[in-house]
């Protein structure tokens, strides 16, 4: 078995380079979670992040690429294969230390990368 690449998209999601997807909202495998507050497309480290407003008081999470399923361009929403309390479990979004350390996504990695239930 080949290892999946967290911060790719998947064949067949239905994502298009250069699409404008923040705003769409974010369905986990057991309901709606937020809406995209920011997306990058940068090749191997492909990623949104999630303003999951009053669901968890404010938090932002970031959801690498390879955790969506797909994306409906015309219902304006993205469908990622975790649960609700695994996003919510996942490691906070910190714009201040993501733009100089390249480390900083490998905690994203290590957490998605794990086998999910």
């Amino acid at each position: 078995m080949t290892e999946f690449d967290i911060w790719g998209y998947r064949p067949g999601t239905g994502y298009q380079p250069g699409a404008d997807i923040v705003g769409y909202k974010v369905e986990a495998t057991d309901g709606s979670i937020g809406k995209i507050s920011k997306h990058s497309e940068e090749v191997g480290s492909s990623y949104v992040v999630v303003d999951t407003g009053v669901w968890i008081f404010g938090k932002h999470v970031l959801l690498p690429a390879g955790t969506i399923k797909m994306i409906d361009m015309m219902e304006e929403k993205v469908y990622v294969d975790r649960t609700k309390d695994q996003i919510k479990d996942a490691p906070e979004f910190d714009e201040s230390k993501h733009g100089g350390e390249p480390s900083y996504l490998e905690q994203f990695a290590r957490y998605y990368n794990q086998p999910h239930m």
